[in-house]
């Protein structure tokens, strides 16, 4: 197959290319160097010129602070861009992956959000992640609609990076443990979404590792693995006030991948073990 990837400069589109070369697909990047996702215009151009058989589509802004400061461009890039490029499949008959987010709910309470249950977004970045979901559902009918959180990979900034950075300078840190979800390595996350493009299971996924844990337990686990003697004391999300809210209760539930003979991914403690190991390589 010939498969577009949008945002090969971050941490799943790198991984994602990665996936592709190696199960022998022709695999075209797409970066800022290619074109503007707000220039629909030259987007849809570079589209129509490769004539993909699917799109990945992995670019996106995900600055969820800076977001509430610029809704509008937050907005533009995932809604709108989203909704153009969805266009361009829908005309040259592509495949679609839209990677979406924990964010669209509402991120309370304690159970494992399905993937239809009512949506709430409670920050900007939710919002816009939302409207291109549902441009993707509008337009198309080839399309796979993925929901991750608490991203990792080899290229790019990440939780577990800035842990490891600051186990350099400090024996002791304050972790929030109020909000819960499961992390995300990218390199078993894009090889599960090239397990969906080569199928025609489209539908609505949650594709994270398996567990959950709070961000505090997540440290600990990192400083443990990674054999550094950092204290980890918890804290509930108000010791550190965001400009964007954030939800409490990510965890979702992985019945959407059993009902369409999908694997799931492993435990988010294998896999930061595994990028630990990459990280050090």
């Amino acid at each position: 197959m010939k498969i577009l990837v949008t945002g090969i400069t971050g941490q799943l589109g790198h991984d994602v290319m990665k996936v592709l070369a190696a199960r022998g697909h022709e695999a075209i990047g797409a970066s800022r160097k290619e074109f503007s996702l707000t220039d629909f215009d030259a987007a849809r151009a570079f589209v129509e010129n490769a004539k993909p058989d699917a799109i990945i589509h992995c670019a996106a802004y995900t600055a969820v602070d800076k977001a509430e400061d610029e809704k509008d461009q937050c907005m533009i890039v995932n809604g709108g861009a989203t909704r153009n490029l969805a266009a361009v499949a829908r005309d040259i008959g592509a495949k679609f992956v839209y990677i979406s987010t924990d964010y669209v709910f509402p991120g309370i309470g304690e159970e494992a959000y399905d993937v239809d249950a009512p949506k709430g977004p409670t920050n900007a970045y939710g919002l816009s992640k939302l409207a291109g979901e549902e441009a993707v559902q509008e337009l198309l009918e080839k399309y796979f609609i993925v929901r991750i959180s608490w991203v990792f990979g080899i290229n790019g900034k990440n939780f577990i990076k800035t842990m490891l950075k600051l186990a350099e300078t400090h024996d002791k840190l304050t972790v929030v443990d109020d909000q819960i979800g499961s992390p995300t390595y990218t390199a078993d996350l894009a090889e599960l979404l090239v397990d969906m493009v080569e199928t025609d299971k489209y539908g609505v996924y949650h594709a994270t590792n398996e567990g959950f844990c709070s961000w505090a337990d997540f440290a600990k686990e990192i400083f443990r693995q990674a054999g550094k003697n950092v204290t980890v004391t918890p804290v509930p999300s108000s010791a550190y006030p965001t400009k964007a809210t954030r939800p409490k209760n990510s965890r979702m539930s992985k019945a959407s991948l059993d009902r369409a003979g999908f694997h799931h991914l492993p435990t988010w403690q294998d896999a930061l073990s595994r990028y630990l190991r990459e990280l050090e390589a």
